[in-house]
């Protein structure tokens, strides 16, 4: 590891150790001593599971030497079983007359056994060659003993979990200077349902929608069967307004971020938030079978589900893998466990689908009430990651989910129930027609708009494209750790600028680089460095997002960008990269995953920066030193007896509904009244150089636009003006 990089680690271990120890909150209660406790059974078991490899790594800090994972292809922790854990216990210890809804999936060519077929649901779960059956769980033991059974799944809960926000992210200067709305992209909204009429949803364009002056392109209902937009939770509607709103109500002043764009509406939740994982899934299915007729290429999750087993095998990011494979980029909130019950920060609270590497995970950031991005803080509710089971890095980034205001609909349950929090139009109407609701639900739509511009811009990006520049354009906050901002704050006008460019990029064409871009991915678990290049491998719609090579464990590196190594790069001759031009260099060196020194977000130097297999992050080994911490010395042990500062197996228990666990009570002043940044400073497109003469005392002062190339230079003599 270079000196730079441990820096980088050093600076990286500070941030963590400094919120480990600190309350999120002034107000919050004193943090206890952390000791280390038997009762974390799990992590206990973990730790005298170790198998030990002969060839391993060096095991850093740590005197153990564990074997180490290959990235982007199932670990030693993905379980090979017929029946999951919960199906399992239910065989076992459940009432054998009750029933327990399960996802079975089949063996390749096999049928459902014929004395199962009473008890299958209508619905059929064909993208990953399911059935939902509603069975007692006598006969649970019989499935599992059935050859054409692969696998039988619980078929778990799950729960839902702007004009400030389009500023701050850049939303409205794509809008106004680039032209761009999201019109002709479809965006499935797997939630709660659509309004049957908002005025923010109303249609601008020439095109003609099914259910009246609506954008609303389909809607489906997973839950009642019911054929007309209606959403009777709220949620959804509320989501919908962030990515595509117009702002009618308002003047304009609430759109949202693709005021242009189309919803395709998919109701999984009841009017109480609740549904299962199964009609998520039939969802996703809709979504896989009508993306061409609809021109889906987004979608919006804002919903999420306990993790009782790893991305590889739980049928939910089973599912959402086979609509990314077709190139449809889904966006999921990360969740609401950042704090635990006294305010403190705590680690491993991502939620499914969100802990998958093929998802755009995002978490949530405060504007602090204000149109600069400046003061932007992250939200202590905001879940951190690493993934339970599969400790993957996550989330991806982040964006503005406190306080947003959006659409209400009158008579759903978050009209009655949150009253305090709804918001007059300007339009002199009888009803209020805006929201005001907090929560990584209200972050994910603000990038699924993004995506749309993005995929507006430049029709060609794929899934880990859109991800890779999202977060090589976000604004990383000093102080934050990657496992709580990822790549940093989104940042929607670089990253439409960046999409645009290399839709059409010519030989001398200037980069629009922003000083804020952070200039760098989080591949896996791994924190890389350089310049993107388009048409590398690693963007491919079949490859996993972290993975070192195309096929897995096999087949040929994952090339991803080239070196920045000062003049020889593909994109220019500037030491600083901030005079980038486009294949002025040549072919440069390519970046092969593995091959440079890269920050192991996740693990650290624990194996000798890979992954660690088989081993539970933020556990202790027999010298009390934890896993996945930081540097050499630091002696940190994550959690009390009742679990204060790591959530691992507390998302088992209970469903965090998006949106109503964060803080709700965040209402802003009126957006109106605060005046627009200046765009150019914000993203810190503009360089300032100021130079005075010992001799004549004449101060000459240069202004560079880095977009546009042009600079202005004023002299000022001796004295002044």
């Amino acid at each position: 590891m270079s000196v730079e990089q441990e820096s980088l680690w050093s600076c990286l271990c500070s941030c963590l150790i400094s919120m480990i120890t600190s309350p999120v909150t002034s107000s919050a209660a004193p943090r206890r001593k952390a000791v280390w406790s038997p009762r974390l059974g799990l992590a206990a078991l973990a730790i005298l599971s170790i198998g030990l490899a002969p060839d391993a790594m060096a095991a850093g800090r740590h005197t153990s030497t564990p074997p180490t994972a290959k990235p982007g292809v199932p670990s030693q922790r993905v379980k090979n079983y017929k029946l999951d854990n919960e199906v399992s216990r239910r065989s076992l210890h459940g009432n054998p007359l009750f029933t327990t809804s399960v996802i079975v999936t089949l063996v390749p060519g096999a049928t459902l056994p014929p004395e199962f077929k009473k008890y299958a649901r209508l619905d059929k779960l064909d993208l990953i060659s399911g059935v939902v059956l509603d069975v007692p769980n006598y006969l649970l033991k019989k499935l599992e003993a059935n050859p054409g059974i692969f696998r039988v799944h619980h078929n778990r809960e799950i729960k839902t979990h702007n004009y400030r926000t389009s500023v701050t992210v850049g939303a409205r200067a794509v809008q106004e200077t680039l032209g761009y709305t999201g019109a002709g992209i479809g965006i499935a909204v797997i939630d709660s349902g659509i309004s049957s009429w908002h005025d923010d949803l109303t249609n601008k364009t020439a095109r003609l929608f099914p259910y009246g002056n609506q954008r609303v392109a389909k809607f489906v209902d997973f839950v009642n069967g019911r054929t007309l937009p209606y959403d009777d939770n709220g949620h959804g509607s509320h989501v919908a307004g962030t990515i595509a709103g117009n702002g009618y109500d308002s003047n304009g002043e609430k759109s949202g971020i693709a005021p242009g764009a189309a919803i395709i509406s998919l109701k999984v939740l009841d009017a109480q938030g609740q549904g299962t994982i199964s009609n998520i899934i039939s969802a996703l299915g809709w979504v896989a079978a009508n993306a061409a007729t609809y021109n889906i290429k987004v979608v919006n999750m804002s919903v999420g589900a306990r993790i009782l087993e790893s991305y590889w095998t739980d049928p939910l990011t089973l599912a959402v893998k086979a609509v990314t494979n077709k190139g449809i980029v889904v966006v999921a909130a990360a969740g609401n466990m950042g704090k635990n019950a006294q305010g403190h920060l705590q680690w491993g609270g991502i939620t499914a689908p969100a802990n998958a590497p093929w998802v755009l995970t995002v978490g949530a950031s405060s504007t602090m009430g204000t149109n600069t991005r400046n003061d932007d803080t992250m939200a202590a509710f905001s879940s951190s990651g690493p993934s339970y089971v599969d400790f993957e890095a996550k989330p991806d980034l982040v964006a503005p989910g406190t306080g947003t205001i959006s659409l209400a609909v009158p008579g759903s349950l978050f009209y009655a129930t949150k009253a305090q929090y709804l918001l007059a139009g300007k339009a002199g109407l009888g009803v209020k027609p805006y929201l005001s609701l907090s929560g990584t639900s209200m972050a994910a739509p603000v990038v699924t708009g993004t995506v749309a511009l993005m995929l507006q811009a430049n029709p060609t990006l794929t899934p880990n494209l859109v991800k890779a520049l999202l977060q090589y354009t976000a604004q990383a906050y000093p102080g934050y750790s990657p496992l709580r901002q990822g790549a940093g704050f989104l940042n929607t006008l670089g990253a439409v600028r960046l999409a645009k460019y290399y839709a059409n990029p010519h030989v001398g064409d200037r980069m629009p680089v922003q000083k804020v871009w952070s200039r760098q991915i989080n591949w896996g678990s791994h924190r890389l460095t350089g310049f993107i290049r388009p048409s590398a491998n690693a963007w491919a719609t079949n490859i996993v997002w972290g993975t070192a090579k195309t096929l897995g464990a096999d087949g040929d590196n994952i090339v991803w960008g080239t070196a920045a190594d000062g003049d020889n790069i593909v994109w220019g001759t500037a030491n600083d990269g901030d005079n980038i031009v486009w294949g002025t260099a040549g072919d440069g060196d390519n970046i092969v995953w593995g091959t440079a020194d890269g920050d192991n977000i996740v693990w650290g130097t624990d194996c000798g920066g890979a992954d660690c297999d088989n081993i539970v992050w933020g556990t202790a080994d027999g010298d009390n030193i934890v896993w996945g911490t930081a540097a050499d010395g630091d002696n940190i042990v994550w959690g009390t007896a009742d679990g204060d500062n790591i959530v691992w197996g507390t998302s088992a228990d209970t469903d965090v509904t998006w949106g109503e666990a964060a803080d709700d009570v965040v209402v802003y002043t009126d957006d109106a009244t605060e005046p627009l940044p200046n765009v150019a400073v914000e993203f810190g497109e503009v360089t300032t150089t100021t130079v005075t003469d010992p001799v004549t005392g004449i101060t000459t002062t240069t202004v560079t636009n880095l977009i546009t190339g042009e600079t202005t230079t004023t002299t000022v003599p001796q004295g002044g003006i």
